[in-house]
């Protein structure tokens, strides 16, 4: 009788098979948390935008009347999309949103005292918008009240 040493063909298989299936489910679960990753960064960004809106307004009398852009790379007065600090801020959002997405700003044609940020699409799915009425976050687009729907 010989005895043999080492796997069978069948036992490699099996053990080869269970590795790939365990790494599936591993690289599943990395994109997942990548696309919560970005969507948090995301949040982030419009918190970080909400704070320095407060601090705009402090210095400026209004966010500008009737703006549908966001950022145009140079400041003008009186136009709190086109804010140096604002413009980084929109620009980190767009670094972590989804492939494809759009970023709309707004501010009320009034009186200039709303602005309001919608995201087209997180990476891991929906809109977000955020405005400065109530200051939270919910699904939506920006309106041109200067809030969010």
């Amino acid at each position: 009788m010989k005895s043999t040493k080492g796997f069978t063909l069948i036992e490699l298989l099996v053990v080869i098979s269970i590795i790939a299936l365990l790494s599936s489910v591993v690289l599943a679960g990395v994109g997942t948390a990548r696309n919560r990753a970005g969507d948090s960064a995301v949040k982030a960004g419009l918190r970080q935008l909400a704070t320095q809106s407060q601090t705009y307004r402090d210095t400026r009398s209004d966010f500008g009347r009737g703006v549908t852009a966001c950022g145009s790379g140079s400041p003008t007065p009186n136009l709190f999309f086109s804010d140096t600090k604002i413009t980084e801020i929109l620009a980190n959002i767009q670094q972590n949103d989804a492939t494809g997405s759009t970023i709309s700003c707004r501010t009320d044609a009034t009186t200039g005292q709303f602005w309001a940020v919608s995201v087209s699409a997180l990476k891991g799915g929906g809109t977000f918008c955020m405005d400065n009425s109530q200051g939270w976050f919910k699904a939506g687009t920006a309106q041109a009240s200067g809030l969010c729907n």
